[in-house]
């Protein structure tokens, strides 16, 4: 009998990879890359007030050369002027990552964005606070532990 093969652990992406790739098929996406690395491609100053929402391809018609693609942004309120000014810069990225001229126009849609806020960065806690806590600790042999715990004691007395 066979043994079993070592166990590991599968990223999320490998599992639901198929399932995601169906979704931004619907979209018009061919891959789900311009969505992902959206702030890559378009640069963080756009990327952070516009995200894709889909790719409308137009449909074929006999014995003529196929349209180009357009770009479906959903953009805040007061960056669209900015984002249309600047969509011929943000064509030209677009086409360079997929690699040909897919995409012909872009049409801008003005609502909120679907992205959760940043998180705020956590506090550290006063050094004062956390030698206190130290020092009433009983006896914790390892000094990393030691250091971890009051940190931890201090933040939760902050609170």
């Amino acid at each position: 009998m066979n043994k079993p093969g070592p166990l590991t652990a599968k990223p999320l992406s490998a599992l639901l990879g198929s399932a995601i790739n169906d979704v931004f098929a619907k979209q018009g996406f061919a891959s789900r890359e311009l969505v992902t690395r959206w702030a890559e491609i378009a640069g963080p100053n756009v990327a952070a007030h516009s995200e894709p929402l889909k790719i409308q391809w137009p449909r074929p018609v006999e014995n003529q050369i196929p349209e180009p693609a357009t770009l479906i942004l959903r953009v805040e309120g007061p960056m669209a002027l900015e984002i249309q000014h600047t969509s011929d810069v943000i064509l030209e990225r677009v086409n360079r990552f997929l690699g040909w001229n897919a995409v012909g126009r872009i049409a801008l849609r003005q609502a909120p964005l679907s992205r959760k806020p940043a998180r705020k960065a956590r506090k550290v806690p006063d050094a004062a606070a956390v030698a206190k806590v130290a020092a009433s600790l009983g006896t914790v042999e390892d000094d990393d532990l030691r250091a971890a715990l009051a940190r931890l004691g201090a933040s939760i007395k902050r609170n």
